[in-house]
């Protein structure tokens, strides 16, 4: 392993393919304590607007109906999940709410970051297309997975 860039690149397969590189070690802590920040900051300026809370709980799991892209094929689940849980969308929908000085677009797009912030806080990141459990932040599976991966 490379000590300046602690990336493992696995040989290991999952379903016929190889499992992309992800980020290890003090990088993959980085990325945690990151998403981490991400959320308090996010659920901080929620309530500083004065958010609903009821809504908050509402909408907070509505990003992970992207999932049901895999029901098609593990490709489209992926590019769905991906799109829904990169914060380039919320960025964009919070830059409408503070451009009509619309409060509640605004709050959308804090709720939806404050799905993502956790979702990569506990290691979900963005999904390869070779199977669901393969994402930036590692395998995510359990660890009696059939593959024998590490999580």
């Amino acid at each position: 392993m490379n000590l300046a860039f602690p990336i493992k690149v696995s040989s290991e397969q999952a379903e016929g393919h190889s499992i992309p590189a992800a980020a290890t070690g003090p990088v993959a802590a980085l990325l945690r304590v990151e998403s981490l920040a991400e959320l308090a900051l996010v659920v901080s300026a929620y309530r500083y607007l004065g958010g609903a809370w009821l809504m908050f709980a509402t909408l907070f799991l509505v990003p992970d109906l992207s999932m049901a892209g895999y029901l098609i094929n593990p490709r489209v689940g992926a590019r769905l999940y991906n799109l829904a849980h990169t914060y380039i969308a919320p960025a964009l929908v919070a830059l409408v709410g503070f451009m009509l000085a619309t409060s509640l677009v605004y709050s959308l797009a804090l709720i939806w970051a404050a799905h993502i912030g956790l979702d990569r806080f506990l290691g979900y990141g963005l999904k390869y297309p070779v199977a669901f459990g393969a994402t930036h932040l590692g395998w995510k599976v359990a660890r009696s997975s059939a593959h024998g991966c590490e999580p």
